[in-house]
């Protein structure tokens, strides 16, 4: 297949091209575009006021200078490269994107912009044990890269266009675990997170008044079927999403109070 890559860590994260070595390796032709820094939790966000400059290292890899992932993969399917891709994969990502996460994740962003092409695109995350991951401010303690990159090989001769609707992706987790050690795959929905903690009021060196935003807010609901269950057991958990936000429960309710 022709693959295009990005990711929300940046050109130069282990994940990113922890993957890419696996599919070049697989045979597939893959193609690098990435933000030239860390735009984690940039979720959607396009660059719409100022231009943007693209980096180019050699034939298959490319920087976007202070872009965003969705703005990457943006540019990637609509006019940047002469060719047409099969697949958009992004990741692997430092950290989880479990839950209330997706709303905030460039990881899940990036893989959403590739959602009008025929096959199911892939957002993909490593996941360390409870409280190790990087929205808690903490490392990875195994960094097991390789194992999300497996996973994804294994996934891509089961992806065809009527695996899931259209306009929708998979978001993949995958426990930071040697791959011999996962327990399997689980189907799941999103779990729950709490409201953040509150922000942290501290000052620069000239005095001024600055703020921290604070950690992720912990698991409220990780019950059997959610993605969170599926990486508290060890098992890689795959979220069907849509981009269409619409809440449809609550039309013909809202329809008959409004």
């Amino acid at each position: 297949m022709n693959i295009l890559i990005s990711n929300d860590d940046g050109i130069n994260a282990q994940g990113i091209k922890t993957l890419a070595a696996a599919l070049r390796e697989a045979g597939h032709r893959v193609t690098v575009i990435a933000p030239d820094r860390n735009r984690s939790a940039a979720s959607s966000c396009l660059t719409l006021t100022e231009p943007l400059r693209v980096h180019q290292f050699d034939e298959f890899n490319y920087a976007v200078i202070a872009g965003t992932p969705a703005d990457c993969v943006h540019l990637a399917l609509n006019g940047l490269f002469p060719n047409d891709f099969d697949l958009v994969i992004s990741g692997i990502n430092h950290g989880a994107n479990l839950g209330d996460d997706i709303v905030y994740s460039g990881t899940v962003a990036a893989a959403l912009e590739g959602r009008h092409l025929p096959l199911p695109c892939l957002a993909v995350s490593l996941v360390g044990r409870k409280g190790d991951d990087k929205h808690h401010g903490h490392l990875f303690r195994n960094n097991h890269f390789e194992t999300a990159a497996k996973v994804v090989l294994s996934l891509l001769p089961k992806l065809h266009k009527d695996l899931i609707n259209p306009r929708e992706i998979l978001n993949i987790n995958v426990p930071d675990l040697p791959y011999e050690k996962l327990n399997g795959v689980m189907i799941t929905r999103q779990g729950k997170r709490s409201q953040a903690a509150e922000i942290v009021k501290s000052q620069d060196p000239r005095n001024g008044v600055i703020y921290w935003l604070g950690a992720n807010g912990v698991a409220i609901d990780e019950s059997e079927g959610t993605d969170f269950y599926a990486i508290n057991n060890d098992y890689v958990s795959i979220t069907p999403i849509q981009a269409d936000m619409t809440a449809h429960r609550s039309l013909t309710d809202l329809q008959e109070i409004i």
